[in-house]
Order: C-alpha cells, then structure tokens, then sequence
C-alpha cells in the first residue's frame, strides 16, 4: 500500500480544504528549474527513466555521492540500468529526505506506481516507467501540460543565444511560456583563461571593444536587455 494518497502531507481538515478548493487546480509558475529550451522546443521522446530522473538533477547526484556510489553510477559511464539501480540503492538510504518523496510522488502521479522504489525492485519499477516513456503523452510537452504548467523559468548563461525561447515564444502550437532567466556564473569564474575567454566572446557577441571596467559592464547590460526582451 502506498504512503502517497491525495492527501499527502495534509494532517487536518481545513488544509484539504485549502488544498482541493484553491492549491490543486492553480497553475504551476516556475521561477527556477534547469529544463533546457531546446529539449522542450524538440519535444523528442526519453529514452528512459534515467534520462529523465538523472541526466541533470545534481540534488540527486548529491545524495548518491553522500551515499557513496562511485562517481561512475552518478555522472560516468555506467549504463542507464547501472546507475538507476544506484539511485534505486540511494532512495532506500533516503528516507526523510525531501528527494524521497519527490521520487514516489513522481512515480505515482506520472507512472501510476505505488510500490516504494528499492534495491529490491528497481529493474521492474525502471522497465514499468520505460514503457510509458514510450507513449505520445510522455514527450517534454505533453508532461509539461499535463502538469498544468504556465510559466517555466530556465537558467541561462549570458552568452547563451535564446534562440530556442525565441522559437517557444513563437510557436503557436504550445502555450507554456518559456522564459530565460540570467545567471551571471561564468563573470565570476575565479580561472583567467576562462575569464578571459568569457570576455572575448562576450565583445564579439555584442559588437563591443572591452578595456576597462565600464566597457565589461555595458556589454553586461547590453545581455540583461536581451534577456529582458525574450521575458
């Protein structure tokens, strides 16, 4: 029997209340995630439940790494089925964590899955989920809408073109905003080379000669203006 039920969470009447009468029709606006533009603009099918749970989640990374899985399992070259088990083995340490839950409420709100994901019974759970990433309602979109989403906020370096929140915004046939928000790592990255990389590319980006302070800011701000048009 599973632990997650409609009202997961909810110890009193008024919060279901609250919940079913107001949170669980309301959209989902998302001001930070690290969905990529060009995965949703594709729309391509998941291979597998490890594409999907593990190509980029680092909190799950994190926890396999407190866990003690080789770096391998985590982001190496292990095989899809080689590093689910590892999660498999990670989420049975997890209880209590944030990550745990996360886990069974993706798994039984997508996947209609209500058996605890283990050791035990990683590879049926992995082939369960596999199957229905096959299906023409689990491409990026179709999650995306099912999930009743508005808006999805993606992290973006300053040099990044847009170019595929641009083709979003332009598509009639998807009605989710996609938006890019600025993350300035790469301005203070504390390597030269790759600093001085960042800048040269930056000045040709923007069609400026940088020399001093206040040249690096400008082209900075030329970028947040960018930014700022596409959302």
């Amino acid at each position: 029997m599973s632990f997650i039920n409609d009202n997961f969470m909810i110890s009193n009447a008024r919060g279901v209340a609250l919940y079913r009468d107001v949170a669980k029709e309301l959209p989902i606006i998302d001001y930070h995630c690290h969905l990529v533009a060009k995965d949703i603009f594709e729309n391509k099918p998941l291979e597998n439940i490890t594409e999907l749970w593990l190509a980029g989640d680092h909190y799950k990374w994190r926890a396999m790494r407190a866990n003690g899985i080789d770096e391998k399992y985590i982001t190496g070259s292990a095989t899809a089925e080689e590093k689910f088990a590892a999660w498999a083995e990670t989420v049975d340490a997890s209880y209590g964590n944030p990550l745990y839950h996360w886990t069974h409420l993706e798994l039984h709100h997508y996947f209609s899955c209500d058996e605890p994901l283990g050791s035990h019974n990683w590879r049926e759970i992995m082939e369960r989920c596999n199957r229905l990433l096959q299906q023409p309602d689990f491409t990026p979109r179709e999650l995306i809408k099912r999930s009743k989403v508005e808006v999805i906020c993606t992290t973006d370096a300053p040099l990044d073109d847009l170019r595929y929140h641009q083709l979003l915004r332009d598509d009639a046939t998807f009605n989710v905003k996609v938006l890019p928000t600025f993350r300035p790592d790469d301005v203070f990255t504390p390597d030269a080379h790759q600093f001085a990389d960042f800048t040269d590319r930056l000045a040709e980006l923007t069609g400026r000669s940088i020399h001093a302070l206040s040249d690096f800011a400008a082209a900075l701000g030329e970028r947040i203006a960018w930014f700022h048009d596409m959302g």
